[in-house]
């Protein structure tokens, strides 16, 4: 990469890719550690449902733009740095992993989301808790291909 204009554009895809992966596995871990065990403490189904509910409809809106944000960032930083022909493979891993995660977001945001709201609007607790169940095994799932992604980026020239 030279000077000039390719580094302060990098530089700035760089900031923006990882603010956005910030906001979304930081918010995984604090939803999976933090929200759910204290909302489970705390709350009975009729409190807790539509509380968790409203949680992750404003997650899922930051998450949505999170990944266009990483998408894009991603793709410049690749074409900078001279296309997906010279990058190291372990950004094509982390590409990958990223494709995967995205495609299990959408799962969870098409599919036991739209459920989940549907039964705490029908105040049937037992369909609710099913699918907020759903969802968290899924963003486990998520939040553990993340922490592989950073451990990809971070160690990945010297390990692969």
């Amino acid at each position: 990469m030279g000077k000039g204009r390719p580094i302060k554009t990098y530089a700035l895809m760089l900031f923006l890719h990882l603010t956005a992966i910030v906001i979304w596995i930081g918010g995984m871990f604090l939803m999976h550690f933090a929200v759910r065990p204290a909302a489970v403490q705390l709350l009975e189904p009729p409190q807790r449902l539509p509380l968790l509910t409203e949680i992750l409809r404003r997650f899922f809106n930051w998450v949505a733009a999170a990944i266009i944000v990483v998408l894009l960032s991603g793709i410049v930083i690749i074409v900078v740095a001279g296309g997906f022909k010279v990058v190291h493979p372990s950004v094509h891993l982390m590409f990958g992993v990223g494709v995967v995660m995205i495609a299990i977001f959408a799962h969870i945001r098409l599919a036991p989301f739209p459920r989940l709201q549907a039964a705490v609007a029908a105040r049937d607790w037992p369909a609710g808790a099913k699918n907020l169940d759903q969802i968290r095994k899924e963003v486990a799932f998520n939040l553990a291909l993340g922490v592989a992604i950073i451990a990809i980026a971070t160690l990945g020239r010297a390990l692969l």
